[in-house]
């Protein structure tokens, strides 16, 4: 057993709501550690575009909140290719001064926007989508009262966080009752990180309700990004290797650090959860773990399909349907991958099994997925010849995947 450290970059979950908080919060915020990525790039331009000054130093970001919204008079915002930016954005600039137009790549025009286009018109405020339910938008900002929404966040919870991160700039505030929901966890955070900020949003059953009333300014350190520490835990376990990912911990708020104290801590792994850090050890050999349900961590999803071929009997994941409408339809994108490498998969709508099997060479589509990039990348560790046709994209979340995955691996090697 080898031992080696892996430098994760900051989460661009608690980065973007970051980002929107201090851009509604009264004073000057400096958020320390943030992910530096075409992701989190993209939605601090945004946010500058709408008239919200973003100062991107090395380490720090500076940002200048107005508690009234976004004070610029007209704005076009590209999203690029960020899930993210294109749900979170349109709710902030719904409560600002002006008409905006917000855009981004093809890939982002083809994901859904319904149920955020939907409870924002409930709130009166007009927006117009030139594709149905889809990007480009045209929002015509003003003084939203707030009141009380009906929402369903079935397919994504991203809806729901947008609505919860803008409701304390609404008159009234926000009332939202939720039909539907996914990713638990990522609300969960949301409302941690809006107390930290000083609003003290409450969720009982099926409703939230968000006071109204400004953010506080503060500084801010962004925790590492569980997500992609997923990759890393996971090459330990497939290598039977250690591995320390520093700036993650008990005081972890992502949900996604699940898919290590639970996941991999199944599958034979020791896991242990530091103050600042978190080692995972993998076993001689990986235990399947039956069936896991991953509706509420489904970004670590293609993780848990990247190494189920080296456990001792068939992985079924299962509820894990809005994996379909991510970035690319996840299901059939980590599917087809491991197939081209010789391993026999099954599939349903929102479901997946993989048998055991050794991988062999072959070139995988990335999709322009940074997450099938990351995820064959550990696969590709106890299997030679796997090759990425599109190994850039992880530049959406981690531009220096490829160096700290390989740094990984060398320092593995010589210990």
């Amino acid at each position: 057993m080898r031992q080696a450290t892996a430098r994760v970059p900051g989460s661009k979950s608690v980065t973007a709501r970051a980002l929107l908080i201090a851009a509604l919060a009264d004073g000057t915020t400096r958020l320390r550690e943030p992910l530096v990525a075409a992701d989190t790039v993209a939605f601090a331009e945004g946010v500058a575009s709408l008239g919200l000054p973003v100062t991107r130093d090395a380490g720090v970001w500076t940002v200048t909140g107005d508690p009234g919204g976004p004070p610029a008079p007209a704005a076009t915002v590209w999203c690029h290719d960020s899930g993210t930016a294109a749900r979170f954005l349109p709710a902030l600039a719904a409560l600002g001064r002006g008409e905006y137009v917000v855009d981004a790549s093809a890939q982002m025009r083809a994901r859904p926007m319904g149920p955020l286009l939907d409870a924002l018109r409930q709130l009166g405020v007009s927006v117009q989508a030139q594709e149905g339910d889809r990007l480009p938008l045209v929002v015509r900002g003003g003084r939203v009262s707030g009141g009380t929404v009906r929402l369903d966040a079935g397919v994504s919870s991203q809806y729901l966080t947008a609505l919860c991160l803008a409701a304390p700039g609404m008159e009234k505030g926000l009332r939202i009752e939720i039909e539907d929901i996914v990713s638990v966890p990522y609300v969960e955070l949301t409302l941690a990180m809006m107390r930290d900020f000083g609003v003290d949003a409450t969720w009982e059953g099926s409703t939230i309700v968000v006071p109204p009333g400004a953010y506080q300014a503060r500084e801010y350190r962004i925790e590492a990004d569980a997500s992609t520490a997923s990759y890393f835990f996971a090459a330990a376990a497939v290598t039977g290797n250690t591995v320390v990912v520093p700036g993650l911990g008990r005081r972890c708020v992502q949900g996604d650090l699940r898919f290590a104290t639970e996941v991999l801590a199944s599958m034979g792994c020791r896991v242990e959860v530091g103050e600042d850090e978190v080692a995972v050890t993998g076993p001689r050999r990986l235990r399947s773990p039956g069936e896991v349900v991953m509706r509420d961590i489904s970004d670590t999803m293609m993780t848990l399909a990247a190494i189920a071929p080296y456990a001792d009997a068939p992985v079924r994941i299962t509820d894990v349907a809005n994996c379909r409408v991510k970035e690319s339809d996840r299901i059939d994108a980590i599917t087809t991958a491991l197939g081209v490498c010789g391993i026999t998969t099954r599939t349903g709508p929102d479901w997946l099994e993989i048998e055991p099997g050794q991988p062999h060479g072959g070139v995988v589509e990335t999709r322009a997925d940074h997450r099938i990039a990351m995820s064959m990348s550990v696969t590709g560790l106890r299997a030679a010849g796997i090759e990425l046709d599109d190994p850039s994209c992880v530049a959406k979340t981690f531009p220096g995947f490829h160096e700290e995955f390989a740094a990984l691996r060398t320092a593995w090697a010589g210990s």
